[in-house]
């Protein structure tokens, strides 16, 4: 198999443009639907989330596949296709299988170890399942997947990183104004990471929460699970003026706070150089380096938080859950490339068998006097001749598939022993025999 990844998350464009291509449930119905009838597209699976639009397909070319899927994403932009363009990415094979390892496992959140990534890679094989887009190459890619990211977070504490950030930039805020219980608190961004900052505030009994975004129904949903208060981006500035806590984590490529945004804001306090503490967990960064010279304002951003976290659990457990996932990357392109000999290596063991029956049958014709006892042991000990002739080149051909290269061993054996293409091609993949409970 040959997987193909073509995407847009918000590693890659600003929360404006993810906006165009954001599906619902429809939606991913439609492009899975229009994928899987694309040409050369042999499966295909579609990971949506708020971050993120994915397309994973099973593919038998390259170039005119990419081409496909990626109009198809275009599509959804409407008008403004062109300006997508640059903010799409492509991941291929090896890269394929990497990518998607590390988005289960969190590594490639916006809020570094966020569990509801794992619910929706879930869905997208369970939603490919159901309508038919998924068979065993897929299948079995998501299924090892899903197992990456549990084991991730059984094994590690990465689900305890991006609450850490959150807290120990608290902390570090309560130094400048005091503790957060009582205090005006202004969330920005409406995505994983911001609700993790608005859960966490709410807890520590803030007085009044803001929850501030681009899009007004994301604000509102944030909003009301923790009593806090919608707001329209275009009220930011209004909402800078009453703000003891500024937290911006949006997924913006350009400042959303600037120098002379919170300076008009503070300018007509009673007291403008009121403590004010602004935390950017946001990459890029969210907040105008220059606002630090504002008086009273405190700001740390995430160079800052990780320079002081270097070397404490929270860097040690995104180290561990790298090595996991680069383990288990090599771990399936190995199991893979040893996989795509076997048709070869049962065609292979097929004709010896075949050979060894032949020359019994002949054997047999032309000594009749055989007994029965004499034949068992004379097909015995041929078909043990066979398979030891045969063992050493089916093993080394396992071996030598995983080294690079351009040699295609399993190739190179079928043209040795003169196997027929067609019996090859006839030792077919297992069918997708997926239940329930292996997408739990």
């Amino acid at each position: 198999m040959s997987i193909l990844v073509v995407g847009i998350s918000h590693n890659s464009a600003p929360v404006s443009v993810l906006e165009r291509v954001a599906l619902d449930s429809d939606g991913v119905h439609k492009l899975l639907t229009a994928a899987a009838a694309c040409d050369h597209v042999n499966e295909v699976a579609v990971v949506s989330t708020c971050n993120r639009v994915e397309v994973y397909a099973d593919i038998e070319r390259f170039h005119g596949s990419v081409e496909s899927l990626s109009r198809l994403l275009l599509e959804r932009a409407g008008d403004t296709a062109e300006a997508l363009v640059p903010h799409l990415y492509v991941h291929y094979d090896d890269g394929a299988v990497a990518h998607l390892f590390q988005v289960a496992a969190g590594l490639d959140s916006m809020a570094v170890g966020e569990g509801q990534i794992l619910g929706q890679t879930r869905e997208a094989l369970r939603l490919g399942q159901e309508l038919g887009s998924i068979g065993p190459a897929l299948n079995s890619l998501f299924q090892q997947a899903l197992r990456v990211g549990k084991r991730a977070r059984a094994e590690t504490g990465i689900d305890r990183v991006a609450p850490t950030l959150v807290s120990a930039a608290l902390e570090r805020s309560e130094i400048a104004i005091g503790a957060v219980r009582g205090s005006r608190v202004v969330v920005v961004g409406a995505g994983a990471m911001a609700g993790l900052a608005t859960a966490t505030v709410s807890r520590l009994g803030a007085a009044h929460v803001s929850v501030v975004n681009r899009t007004p129904d994301r604000a509102r949903r944030l909003a009301a699970e923790y009593s806090a208060h919608p707001v329209a981006l275009a009220d930011l500035p209004g909402e800078l003026t009453r703000a003891d806590v500024v937290i911006t984590c949006t997924g913006a490529t350009g400042v959303l706070v600037t120098r002379d945004m919170l300076a008009t804001a503070r300018a007509g306090l009673d007291d403008p150089a009121r403590p004010v503490s602004v935390i950017d967990l946001a990459l890029p960064h969210d907040v105008e380096p220059g606002v630090a010279e504002l008086p009273g304002v405190t700001l740390m951003g995430l160079r800052e938080l990780s320079e002081s976290l270097a070397g404490s659990d929270v860097a040690r457990e995104v180290l561990d859950v790298r090595r996991i996932v680069g383990g288990e990357v090599a771990a399936f392109l190995t199991a893979r490339r040893q996989a795509s000999v076997t048709p070869t290596v049962v065609a292979l063991r097929s004709m010896a068998t075949s050979v060894v029956d032949a020359e019994m049958a002949r054997l047999e014709a032309r000594l009749p006097q055989l007994d029965d006892a004499a034949r068992a042991e004379i097909r015995h000990t041929v078909r043990r001749v066979a398979d030891k002739l045969l063992h050493e080149p089916t093993v080394r051909v396992k071996e030598l598939v995983n080294e690079q290269g351009a040699v295609s061993y399993e190739r190179a054996l079928a043209e040795l022993f003169a196997l027929n293409p067609e019996a090859v091609d006839a030792v077919t993949r297992p069918d997708v025999t997926t239940t329930p409970r292996d997408v739990r």
